[in-house]
């Protein structure tokens, strides 16, 4: 079944350092879909939690995932198709974010913990220490109804494999 007349949300979700936001910018550039970074929508005190090495809590983060459930509901209302690119660790913070819409998707970027420690080890984050993989990983509920996508290969290829997944 094509998806191409359907306007789409596709939430790209994984523990820190998984390729959210590069595998996201990826995809976006292929179908020309506008990214909205998950991160970009934070509370300024779970930054702050987060700067300081300290995990969030459900009870912080319940207010951050009604924001970009929100967000989402805004583009499908406005007849755009968008990514999302968010952590979205537990079953039921994906359940916020896609409360019952049929043109949500989630796509789970999955990696083992080695491979993901490395791509830390590299990268420089605005606040999001390498030390909270451990927890980010303990948090992290497989997902019922998802895409799982392998991130091993190059981001491109990664993109063309969602697309295909999803028939767009």
């Amino acid at each position: 079944m094509s998806n191409a007349d359907e306007h789409l949300i596709i939430v790209l979700m994984g523990v820190c350092g998984c390729g959210k936001t590069t595998i996201g910018e990826a995809l976006a550039e292929q179908l020309q879909w506008p990214l909205y970074d998950g991160d970009d929508f934070h509370p300024p005190a779970n930054v702050e939690k987060m700067r300081q090495g300290t995990p969030l809590t459900d009870e912080d983060r319940l207010p951050w995932l009604q924001i970009l459930a929100d967000e989402m509901g805004k583009c499908l209302a406005q007849g755009q198709s968008a990514l999302f690119a968010c952590s979205a660790l537990k079953q039921h913070y994906r359940d916020i974010l896609v409360a019952g819409r049929d043109q949500i998707r989630i796509v789970h970027l999955k990696g083992d913990k080695e491979l993901i420690q490395q791509r830390l080890a590299r990268r420089q984050h605005r606040y999001m220490p390498a030390s909270l993989l451990d927890s980010q990983f303990a948090a992290l509920e497989a997902p019922r109804d998802a895409i799982e996508v392998d991130i091993s290969p190059d981001p491109q290829t990664i993109a063309r494999h969602i697309k295909e997944q999803l028939g767009i």
